[in-house]
């Protein structure tokens, strides 16, 4: 207990002294001397978060060592932010934008003038990328402010107009900005206009504080106050002092706290248009309106609203509006559309929670490609399940052949793709009720999960339209795709040591075909004879995949063609390199052991050379990830669905 209660103490110490380290006072002729070491401690708001951004790095999506990546965006020359790569998934485009406002704006264009807009679904992740926003700045470098001015404003408004031309050809910058009606006053009757005397400390953002980040809720339009925004009028000091005094002003409003950082409008067309305009003035001018008869005051803040599309819809249909919507940079976020990205979305979710249930292979995959397909739009070049897996950088194979479809063209047909459909809230919930319907199990499964969605649907207030459409993804088209997945992972239980096998039958393909297209001979291994290529086998290979006939000659050359230029480039090549040679050969396997894995999965007694097989065969399982419970649902699922008699 002592020790570990010293352990703490010297956990408090160290944090608190690292705090003291990083608190500065100091005059404003000081803090000159600081600005001449350093002339970028004097950021404006979009500059601050920009490099706060970008000091995380970035990496080039062709430098990343991942196939997928590189089919998906290889028109394209998208980086990934570090920033927030560990915390949203398949957001690339949406995040390019983003980062893209902050670069123009941080070079004080015409974006450093406007409202960053976030629209998008519920659930999309527009809040979570504002608090990411929001944690950058707690967590980044202290910022330093006039000593007691109520909107932590930046030190250099002390210096007067007449001599603001010296001190930026001094230190190499540009002063924008003036004095808050308080600080004026205190400047002149608490320091005799002695601006170099003037204190300035450091702060850190805060949310909580209110330091730097300031958040507007929507307000109930037959109440809204502007106060919210821009503070009001301390009404017990206007018995001591005249109502043009600047001591009666309490500057604590949403857009003054949030000066010097950013503000967030949550839901904002919730509000009157009015009640927009000292938004509106706070970007495209950087100032808004004193409370009283006190002037406009000078601010600088990222201003940051997000709502859904329906809001927008309305707000943009009203022609009064388009004031407001000229100062907006509007940015879609719409729900991810890849399937391994909405993976690490739910299982990022579980991990941060305490859902300790164990989860059987394909649960969280299979509710995904559900909440995937709902947010999917019909197009005439590909089906909606071969569009998920183009979506998701798979190689889809048509006649033996990589299917050739323009993803580009493919979203381009389609503009508001990804703007409807399941929530990942949803899904979650689905989560949730399935263990909570399996509690002493406590293990969930992708039957148990598809029927607590099944039950959510038919529950859900929707359109009977798109009700019908949902189940008939869950109980046909995702029904359809569990039983191709569990018929391959039961069957490949049952081959002994299956990669080894398919390995070696790649590369036995590989020795015969090469032999067969450079008309050559391949060595026998044992008698080191040379043989002539094994047509026979090459074939029982193709036409696992419908490669028959003359089709056969250009496939061999195409595979030897593709695996040549990989080795080439030093990359490894094993038999899942070429997607429909590593279908034909798994197909091939499998085939040998289907026969035998229907029956005994179906038989309901088994001799003792059955019983041994079937037992290898859940132990198999296990080590691939299911558990005693949710192996023998899954088996018996298996035999009442699978290869019907």
């Amino acid at each position: 207990m002592n020790r570990q209660s010293a352990d703490f103490s010297k956990m408090i110490q160290a944090d608190r002294e690292a705090q003291q380290m990083d608190q500065w006072e100091g005059t404003l002729l000081e803090y000159l001397e600081k600005m001449r070491e350093n002339p970028k401690i004097a950021k404006l708001a979009h500059e601050r978060l920009h490099d706060v951004i970008m000091e995380a790095g970035t990496t080039p999506i062709d430098q990343i060592d991942n196939p997928k990546l590189k089919r998906l965006f290889k028109r394209n020359s998208l980086k990934i932010y570090n920033f927030f790569a560990d915390e949203f998934f398949g957001m690339e485009r949406t995040i390019e934008q983003i980062v893209r406002y902050f670069k123009s704006a941080s070079m004080k264009g015409e974006e450093s003038r406007q409202v960053l807009y976030l629209m998008g679904p519920v659930g999309s992740g527009k809040s979570s990328l504002v608090e990411k926003l929001k944690r950058a700045l707690e967590l980044g470098p202290a910022f330093y402010a006039i000593k007691g001015c109520p909107m932590h404003e930046e030190p250099l408004h002390l210096i007067p107009r007449h001599m603001r031309e010296a001190f930026e050809q001094s230190l190499e910058i540009k002063i924008e900005g003036d004095l808050c009606p308080v600080c004026r006053f205190r400047l002149a009757e608490e320091f005799g206009g002695n601006y170099e005397q003037v204190p300035v400390v450091s702060k850190r953002f805060s949310k909580r504080s209110r330091v730097g980040i300031g958040v507007v809720p929507p307000v109930d339009p037959n109440n809204q106050d502007t106060s919210v925004l821009i503070g009001g009028e301390d009404i017990s000091k206007l018995d001591m002092y005249s109502e043009g005094d600047p001591r009666v002003l309490d500057l604590n409003g949403a857009l003054n706290v949030g000066n010097r950082g950013m503000v967030e409008f949550i839901e904002v067309f919730k509000n009157e248009t009015e009640y927009l305009h000292a938004m509106i003035t706070a970007t495209q001018e950087k100032m808004i309106p004193a409370p009283g008869r006190h002037g406009m005051i000078y601010v600088d803040t990222v201003i940051i609203a997000h709502s859904n599309e329906a809001e927008w819809r309305k707000f943009r249909a009203d022609h009064t509006n388009e004031a407001i919507m000229d100062r907006i940079v509007t940015i879609k976020v719409p729900y991810n559309m890849e399937l391994s990205e909405e993976v690490r979305i739910y299982r990022k979710i579980i991990n941060a929670s305490k859902f300790n249930a164990h989860i059987a292979p394909h649960t969280i995959e299979l509710a995904s490609m559900f909440a995937i397909l709902t947010r999917l739009e019909k197009s005439n070049k590909a089906d909606l399940v071969t569009k998920l897996k183009l979506y998701n950088g798979e190689e889809v194979l048509e006649k033996g052949r990589t299917k050739k479809v323009d993803l580009d063209e493919l979203r381009e047909d389609t503009k508001r793709e990804g703007m409807d459909g399941i929530s990942t809230r949803f899904i979650m919930k689905a989560l949730d009720n399935a263990l909570s319907e399996n509690f002493e199990g406590h293990c969930i499964n992708p039957i148990n999960v598809m029927e607590s969605i099944v039950q959510m649907i038919k529950a859900a207030d929707i359109p009977d339209d798109t009700r019908k459409e949902q189940l008939e993804f869950l109980q046909d088209t995702l029904h359809k795709e569990y039983l191709e997945i569990l018929e391959k992972e039961i069957t490949k239980a049952f081959v002994y040591s299956y990669n080894e096998q398919a390995e070696a039958l790649f590369q036995n393909y590989l020795d015969h075909a090469e032999a067969y297209v450079n008309k050559g001979r391949v060595k026998d291994a044992n008698t080191r004879e040379d043989l002539e290529p094994d047509q026979g086998f090459l074939r029982s290979i193709e036409e696992q995949i419908g490669i028959v006939g003359s089709a056969a000659d250009g496939f061999r050359q195409e595979v030897i063609a593709f695996l040549w230029s990989m080795s080439r480039r030093s990359v490894k090549v094993d038999y899942k390199s070429y997607e429909p040679l590593k279908e034909a050969i798994e197909k091939k396997l499998l085939a040998s052991v289907k026969d035998l894995s229907r029956v005994i999965t179906k038989a309901r007694t088994r001799d003792e050379d059955q019983s041994k097989k079937y037992s290898l065969m859940v132990e198999t399982l296990m080590q691939n990830g299911y558990c005693s419970q949710c192996v023998d649902v899954i088996l018996k699922y298996a035999a009442n669905n699978l290869w019907r008699d």
